[in-house]
């Protein structure tokens, strides 16, 4: 560890080459002085200042290289008894250069455009994370006009809501898809486009199931005593299973939660989907023909569901003269998709530590889910019963009009309305 600079007095007698009885005080002094920090320093000096009186200023400014303007403000503080000095800084309050926000208003506003594409979050909490490094962030914002250094993007992205990850060994090594980074790329070409043709935007998920009754709800709440519940969580104990499939519209930040208590299935996905169109993507998209629809590889709406497209072509392409494109975030991604997010974590933040003791419970808490960002969402009830195993034949996929893309084709493409079936629908359909 280098040794602190030890200040040469200036004095008229110590630059002399003849001995001077205070040469060795001036020395001690300076060699003090190179241990404490600027505040001591400056109180220090002002110690001997009111000893020697204000007339030396110029002296001890020559003998500890301090300017007389801090010695008198160090005698100023001393004689206000250090009242308005902090006691856990050196510094006060805001001193020092101004934050880069400060100086440039949009740098936040900015990277957090650059990261939205690639955010990704952990549904059951607020927790949000990027796949992209400080430092490749940092490089991006200085060619957009924004130089920020690494560290101060991390500040940034502390105050956005984004944390640090550490690895937890939860699966078997596996080698990443190698179209991973490319549907991502394909995925946020989508967004741009339908977002500039002013296109409805959703993302879909099933939220986890949940038991309905006196079971415990992972999570904290504030209550002079904890709740009682159950021992343990059978299910032959709850009054039904709730099955919660989420719909999020990216552009105008409103969720939308349909119930059901029978199986998660592709059925009751499209079901779901539909009722959306009826009920809220209809009135606030009145002149759309095209939906983009962003969904999990697997699941109810998997991209190898046969049923998920059929559902599709059938009860929203063809119902409403809808051409939906659907892209699938990779196999292991779906912590990237919005409603992961932006939804789900606020909703499991919103009932953490109650127990969901009944359906209009439930539904309530999912009702008053809101965020400062003005996120707002509905619940209901589907009461339908979906059966599971159901099978398409070949024949049956000969004739949905789906149109594969050519990039990343297994989890992209295009369900456009059959004009022979969307026209009768058109006068035969009825609301669902």
């Amino acid at each position: 560890m280098s040794r602190p600079e030890v200040h040469q007095c200036e004095c008229l007698h110590c630059q002399q080459e003849t001995s001077y009885p205070d040469q060795e005080l001036h020395r001690q002094m300076n060699l003090l002085l190179s241990r404490l920090d600027e505040q001591q320093r400056r109180w220090y000096v002002a110690v001997e200042s009111n000893r020697l009186g204000a007339g030396e200023d110029r002296l001890l400014a020559q003998i500890t290289g301090l300017d007389e303007k801090t010695i008198q403000r160090g005698r100023k503080e001393l004689a206000g008894e250090l009242a308005e000095r902090p006691e856990q800084h050196v510094r006060l309050p805001g001193a020092g250069r101004p934050r880069a926000e400060k100086k440039d208003p949009a740098l936040e506003s900015t990277l957090d455009g650059l990261v939205q594409p690639e955010t990704a979050g952990n549904p059951m909490s607020a927790q949000k994370w990027v796949r992209s490094s400080l430092r490749h962030l940092s490089q991006r914002l200085e060619d957009m006009g924004h130089p920020a250094s690494p560290p101060t993007v991390g500040r940034l992205l502390r105050k956005l809501g984004y944390s640090l990850r550490v690895n937890v060994k939860k699966q078997e090594a596996s080698a990443a898809h190698p179209d991973r980074q490319q549907q991502f790329e394909v995925i946020q070409g989508q967004k741009q486009v339908f977002q500039a043709a002013g296109w409805p935007i959703i993302s879909v998920d099933t939220k986890k199931k949940e038991l309905i009754g006196n079971f415990k709800n992972a999570g904290r709440a504030w209550g002079q005593e904890a709740e009682a519940v159950n021992v343990h969580d059978f299910p032959h104990d709850a009054l039904m299973r709730a099955v919660p499939y989420g719909i999020y519209d990216v552009s105008s930040k409103c969720g939308s939660v349909y119930v059901g208590s029978s199986a998660d299935t592709p059925e009751f996905a499209v079901t779901a989907l539909a009722r959306w169109w009826e009920e809220e993507g209809q009135q606030r998209f009145p002149t759309a023909k095209e939906l983009l629809i962003l969904a999990d590889a697997g699941g109810s709406n998997g991209c190898r569901s046969r049923s998920f497209k059929l559902h599709l072509q059938e009860q929203l392409s063809d119902c409403y003269g809808l051409s939906v494109t659907v892209c699938h975030y990779p196999t292991g991604c779906s912590k990237w998709n919005p409603i992961e997010h932006r939804l789900f974590s606020q909703i499991s933040l919103n009932w953490a530590g109650k127990p969901l003791r009944s359906l209009d419970t439930m539904l309530n808490y999912i009702r008053g889910t809101t965020t400062q960002t003005g996120l707002t969402v509905r619940a209901a009830c589907l009461d339908a019963t979906f059966e599971k195993g159901q099978k398409v034949s070949d024949d049956q996929m000969q004739q949905l009009n789906v149109e594969h893309h050519s990039v990343c084709r297994q989890w992209n493409y295009t369900i456009r309305p059959r004009l022979a079936v969307f026209s009768e629908a058109a006068h035969t359909s009825e609301p669902i």
